[in-house]
Parts: C-alpha cells; sequence; structure tokens
C-alpha cells in the first residue's frame, strides 16, 4: 500500500459540527499531534511520532485544535492536531526538551502506514488553516469551524465558507518498445533535484480536462512525447501542502524527446536493467538515483519494472 494511504480514523463528519460534542472529545482519553511550520513531532532518541495527552498540551489554545478523527479499533480515542506555528517560542521550546519538528517525509520510511497517514493529515490541515487566514470574496478574517475542517468568514454581510481544497495531480509511467526489442521507460528531473534523481513526469490538472487529457498533455508539454493508452494505475494523498497524486500508465507513440526547459530539466529513456542499477535518493555516490521510496513515482517505476519479470 502506498505511504499515507492507510488513514484509518472515523472522521465522525455529523458529530464534529456539535460544539458540545466536540468538546466532550477534549477528554483524558485523547491523543494530540503537534505540527510546526509543516514539520511534525517526533521523539528525539528513535524518531517515533509523539501523541500527547490532554495535561500535556491543556495550557495551549485548544480551540485552534483540529479534529482528526476517532480510532475505532482503540476504543474510540479521539486524535486532535496543534498547529503551533504561531504559537509562542517559549511554549514551543518547552516542547523541545522531548522531542523535536522533523520533515515527516524523511522520518516516513520507517512509519508504519497508519502513523504516517495520520501525520501527513494533521501537517496538511495546518498549512490549510495558516494559508486561509482571511476570505476569498471580501478579505475579511476567517475563523475555524466545523472542528477545524472549515473556514467561516466573520464579516456578518458575506460569512463565504472555505474548506480544505485537494488539487488534483497526474503523474505518469511512459513506456514505448523500441526497434532493438528492449521497452524502455519515460524519466525526467527538476534541476532543484539531488544530483543525477529521475523520476516520472508529471503535473496538475487543468479545469475542463480529463485526468487521460491532462496525462497527455503534461507529457507532451515536459518531453515532446506523444502517448497513446492511459491507464489508471493507482492514486496517493499528498498534502505537501495539498494535492492528490493520480498515477497512471501510458504507451508512447514517439521517442524523439524534445525537453522544454521552462518545464523540466532534462528526459530520458531507461531500460528496466538501467534502472535496476540505479541508486536511492539520497546516495552519496556518482550515477543515477531513482526517487525516494515514499512516493508514488517509485512505486510507478518499480510496478514498471515488475512487468518486465
Amino acid at each position: 500500500m502506498l505511504k499515507y494511504s492507510e488513514m484509518l480514523l472515523d472522521r465522525a463528519s455529523n458529530q464534529r459540527k456539535s460544539p458540545e460534542w466536540l468538546a466532550s472529545q477534549k477528554n483524558n482519553n485523547s491523543c494530540w499531534v503537534l505540527t510546526h511550520a509543516d514539520q511534525n513531532y517526533f521523539n528525539k532518541a528513535n524518531n517515533a511520532p509523539l501523541f500527547l495527552t490532554l495535561e500535556a498540551v491543556q495550557h495551549l489554545d485548544l480551540e485552534a485544535a483540529v479534529f482528526l478523527g476517532l480510532d475505532e479499533n482503540n476504543d474510540n480515542t479521539p486524535y486532535f492536531a496543534l498547529d503551533l506555528t504561531h504559537v509562542d517560542d517559549a511554549l514551543v521550546a518547552a516542547f523541545l526538551l522531548e522531542g523535536e519538528f522533523s520533515d515527516l517525509r524523511k522520518v516516513a520510511v520507517i512509519l508504519d502506514n497508519q502513523s504516517a497517514s495520520l501525520l501527513a493529515l494533521a501537517r496538511g490541515l495546518g498549512f490549510w488553516h495558516r494559508s486561509h487566514g482571511f476570505c476569498g470574496r471580501c478579505g475579511s478574517a476567517n475563523k475555524s469551524v466545523s472542528a477545524g475542517h472549515a473556514r467561516l468568514c466573520t464579516n456578518p454581510d458575506c460569512q463565504h465558507q472555505t474548506f480544505p481544497r485537494t488539487d488534483p495531480a497526474v503523474i505518469m509511467i511512459v513506456r514505448k518498445q523500441f526497434p532493438d526489442g528492449i521497452e524502455r521507460c519515460l524519466l525526467g528531473r527538476q534541476v532543484e533535484w539531488p544530483e543525477g534523481v529521475y523520476s516520472t513526469l508529471a503535473g496538475f490538472v487543468d479545469p475542463g480536462e480529463t485526468l487521460e487529457t491532462a496525462v497527455a498533455r503534461e507529457v507532451q508539454e515536459e518531453s515532446g512525447i506523444v502517448v497513446t493508452n492511459v491507464q489508471y494505475l493507482a492514486s496517493q494523498p499528498w498534502p505537501f501542502p495539498s494535492s492528490i497524486m493520480l498515477g497512471f500508465i501510458a504507451d508512447a507513440s514517439s521517442d524523439d524527446i524534445q525537453v522544454d526547459k521552462h518545464e523540466i530539466d532534462d528526459a530520458r529513456w531507461f531500460s528496466r536493467a538501467e534502472i535496476q542499477a540505479f541508486g536511492d535518493w539520497g546516495d552519496d555516490a556518482p550515477g543515477f538515483k531513482v526517487p525516494r521510496v515514499d512516493s508514488i513515482s517509485r512505486y510507478l517505476i518499480d510496478h514498471w519494472v515488475s512487468l518486465g519479470d
């Protein structure tokens, strides 16, 4: 199962709308997830996620908490997220005695998928609240409502509600059988990535277009390659900060790569044997490298390689 795709909490969409019910969930059985500047809270010693008790956070503004859901497999334990990005530094420093705030993607490889999924949700919602402080219609201040799953304009003449959005992005492994009898896949790289890293092409879905059309458009825009037979494979939540990645496999009907430098830095065809000799993201050794193991791009590459077994 893809990383970040196993958030199994019951989100209690109906109950959380009740202020009384929500207040009752902030009890001694509740678990609290901290974030700070898009980083999650981990144990310094072993990088295990730290879930705090109500007692440990009760001195904070609990009205700013976001309800994440109920753990039905553990006595319906309620989970809440608190973003400390704008909290006084002295209060944040107290939490740094036991733990530290780190990038989830650097730690996720050693986490079980349910924990990684829950932490990704907390991070994504924290970012959304910080970036939607004001109404997009009238510019007045927004306030958190519906247990942190909506924001309401405080202007009585507007009262526009804003909800967390997820931006769809397509990501695709493109394959082609070459005259030498070897099937190759198309990978590209961004200039800001570590040296040697190549990954699948990807891009956001435009308004008014199907996912299959988005795949064909993005591949042609970035590499000049024309694709057909676009087939869906898998999806992955990607709240970094607010996307869902929709994975596809497609067949190329052309092979002359023409990279648009405004889109990507480079693109190349690779055989299965070449990819199996790649190093991993983060390796110090020179040479080509595959993307991070927590990404759907790595899943798509591994899937295509496995088709040759």
